[in-house]
């Protein structure tokens, strides 16, 4: 199977720990991290994804606001100058060990961090990133 993620939470899922806005929203996010460690690839899409599906029964949620689709475009192209590749809707990206470890370096050196100005979670995943991501949920998969 596919996880499909929006360009903001590629930077999401590298400090995830288990903290989330309700408890169905952190299990949701549990199964989709035991997913990409397991070795699931994923799917980049445009608006609410996977991770977002646990918050769409609210009365506004926030996945549909223009702050989300503008931190989206930045991540996209944050993450798609890292990776070497032009990140949109469509694009399929297998988390081998090797990337993620890219990905959380470049993320723990700030050098993907534009989307997270402004972020409710940024002190706390700058926090991660910077004790070394101990307690990440989405963990390196073994090469298959």
């Amino acid at each position: 199977m596919t996880v499909r993620l929006r360009p903001h939470h590629l930077l999401c899922l590298l400090t995830y720990v288990g903290k989330g806005y309700t408890p169905g929203f952190v299990a949701n996010y549990d199964r989709i991290a035991k997913r990409l460690s397991s070795g699931e690839d994923v799917l980049v899409i445009d608006g609410p994804d996977d991770i977002c599906m646990a918050l769409l029964c609210e009365p506004e949620p926030h996945c549909f606001r223009e702050s989300v689709r503008v931190r989206d475009a930045q991540a996209a192209a944050d993450i798609g100058e890292l990776l070497e590749m032009r990140l949109s809707a469509g694009a399929r990206i297998d988390l081998h060990p090797g990337l993620l470890a890219r990905m959380r370096k470049a993320f723990a050196d700030g050098v993907t961090r534009k989307a997270c100005r402004g972020c409710e979670w940024f002190n706390l995943c700058s926090g991660i990133a910077s004790g070394g991501y101990g307690d990440v949920r989405v963990r390196d998969v073994a090469p298959i």
